[in-house]
């Protein structure tokens, strides 16, 4: 564990690394140890925890500037307003990086505004992302990894999204036992384009609670207030902290760590990730005491604003919480995939075993099996026998058309079917069918040679064998 007292005396670089950050260790080069600022001595954090200098010299440290820069590497991602891409970033730095890191120091650095993109929402609506620029990615990576043991170890135990060892699957395991335990309501709140509409002064004052010095804060400050750029048009922001960049995520997790211990005083139940927030409580009634009262303290002390709309009391089993819904059977608490990512996961398997989309089976099996593989690891924690094998013989018949299809011709159709196990004369015969693409599919002709073994062996993956491995 380094001391950031320690760090600051390593910035000197040699003849060899003049003209970047930090040339010799920029390009990975192996195991970095992982910076840690909580260890602090106490010459750089006084007894309130505060964390009072020294903090800039460890960001701009040669070993978190490298795992920041391979941390952006590896997330790849798109260009910002300057254009430059992540393979652009290591000779920019080894031309611009002592400079970059001089002007950051001296405080005359000044980030770029982010690129606006819009995202359409699956229901509807638009999602509103801000990409910085390749190089202020990699200063935001390096500010939060510095950051971020300083904060997090004193953020709520309830507090689950974007955080170290922390995840959305805790969250729902989380919520289920509050469920189990009686709290058999739910208060759903949704904040409206929260990331949009945090306010900065709130935000640099709760930072400012531990980080004393002045130079890191300013730095923030920069990035809050970097503005946008959309349609080569930039718009300044007086609020909000863009989606899209490194730092936003311990941001949004400072800003609702106040929400996280008003909710803890009041002795509630809750799970949050990011700005979703569930709170369990005993009965309708209780919950729409504290959807009032905790409405009020969000939009009057938390200046931010809770979307009517999407925001309820309910039953469990009624609202989504991070793509699960749960149910009660006999006494047991059970989670189950809401509907909406199940269309979701459905379009995208259709998407992949399209007829007519020009793609191979070699392709479609390496895209179904990825699909399958990221929705077991997410969702797998959910009770959904029944719904895999739905979902297991509904694929196996599209990639009976999609093989249908791509043998065409009867006579390729006669060849293939033989090869399967089919007598010659009645390969003839079903070979000439008149029936379309998706009828045959589920025919006796496909059912009876493209069966579930040969499709196995074929390499596809069974989205209910995958689901029974993790159980």
């Amino acid at each position: 564990m380094k001391d950031p007292g320690e760090m600051s005396g390593k910035q000197n670089t040699s003849p060899k690394d003049e003209g970047c950050l930090h040339v010799g260790g920029v390009e990975p080069h192996g195991h970095v140890e992982v910076l840690s600022i909580h260890s602090a001595s106490e010459s750089r954090q006084n007894n309130a925890q505060e964390y009072t200098g020294g903090l800039l010299e460890a960001i701009l440290d040669p070993q978190n500037l490298n795992k920041a820069y391979k941390r952006v590497k590896a997330n790849k991602g798109s260009c910002g307003v300057d254009g430059m891409t992540v393979e652009d970033l290591l000779p920019h730095l080894k031309l611009h990086g002592q400079t970059l890191r001089q002007s950051i120091l001296d405080g005359t650095y000044r980030p770029s505004p982010v690129r606006r993109v819009e995202i359409p929402k699956p229901d509807g609506g638009i999602r509103l992302l801000g990409i910085p620029t390749v190089q202020d990615r990699l200063i935001q990576q390096a500010i939060a990894q510095v950051l971020t043991p300083i904060f997090d170890p004193h953020f709520s135990s309830s507090s689950y999204g974007f955080r170290p060892g922390r995840s959305a699957k805790q969250a729902v395991k989380a919520a289920k036992g509050y469920i189990q335990d009686g709290y058999t309501w739910v208060v759903d709140i949704d904040l409206e384009k929260f990331f949009d509409r945090v306010n900065h002064s709130r935000l640099m004052e709760a930072i400012a609670r531990k980080i004393k010095d002045k130079r890191v804060l300013t730095l923030i400050r920069k990035y809050l207030q970097a503005g946008v750029m959309l349609l080569g048009v930039k718009t300044p922001t007086a609020e909000g902290t863009p989606q899209g960049g490194p730092l936003s995520p311990l941001l949004a997790n400072i800003v609702l760590d106040d929400l996280d211990k008003e909710l803890e005083k009041r002795g509630h139940r809750f799970c949050r990730y990011a700005d979703d927030c569930n709170i369990y409580v005993k009965s309708q009634r209780a919950g729409e005491r504290v959807m009032t009262s905790i409405k009020k303290y969000i939009e009057k002390v938390l200046k931010l604003k809770v979307n009517e709309k999407k925001s309820a009391v309910d039953k469990p089993s009624k609202r989504k919480f991070l793509g699960f819904s749960f149910y009660q059977k006999e006494g047991e608490t059970g989670i189950f995939v809401h509907k909406k990512p199940v269309m979701k996961f459905v379009k995208r398997v259709r998407e992949i075993t399209a007829r007519s989309n020009g793609k191979g089976m070699e392709w479609r099996k390496v895209n179904l099996n990825q699909c399958i593989r990221g929705w077991i690891d997410y969702f797998g924690i959910a009770d959904m026998r029944n719904l895999a094998e739905k979902m297991d013989s509904w694929i196996r018949r599209r990639l009976r058309m999609c093989y249908w299809k791509q043998w065409k011709k009867t006579k390729a159709r006669i060849k293939h079917l033989v090869q399967l196990g089919m007598g010659a004369h009645e390969a003839k015969i079903k070979a000439n069918t008149r029936k379309g693409y998706w009828r045959t599919s589920n025919s006796p002709i496909l059912n009876t040679t493209l069966t579930s073994k040969y499709l196995k062996q074929q390499g596809f993956m069974s989205l209910t064998e995958a689901y029974l491995a993790v159980h």
